[in-house]
């Protein structure tokens, strides 16, 4: 009987350790990397990376983002700077959505990493 329990045990436990280390989700390629002038015509919701710089700090989660083709207002919540530092020099790419409103169109970031 204590072989069956200690067999059962290491079966069970092998079986939820695969659920814990296990990436959930998709893991294929994503949106590819779009400039600014191209996301600015973009549908609203529609996933993007961008790659470039921030400029500076507009308050409120704001930063202006830069790259070759213009400038475009990106949110990024304080959760997902996650003890990253960058500064105007550093290229960084934000992984977010379009978020068209009436007069303007920003960037939704859902991830951010210096590259």
């Amino acid at each position: 009987m204590k072989r069956i329990f200690f067999v059962c045990s290491i079966v069970a436990l092998t079986f939820v350790g695969s659920f814990v280390n296990a990436q959930e989700g998709f893991r294929g390629p994503g949106p590819d990397v779009v400039t600014v002038d191209e996301a600015k015509s973009l549908r609203d919701d529609y996933p993007v990376v961008l790659r470039g710089r921030i400029e500076r700090f507009l308050g409120d989660e704001k930063y202006l983002f830069t790259d070759e083709t213009g400038s475009i207002i990106v949110e990024i919540d304080n959760r997902l700077w996650r003890g990253l530092s960058v500064d105007q020099n550093d290229t960084v790419e934000i992984t977010g959505e379009v978020d068209r409103g009436f007069m303007r169109t920003e960037i939704e970031a859902s991830s951010i990493k210096k590259v």
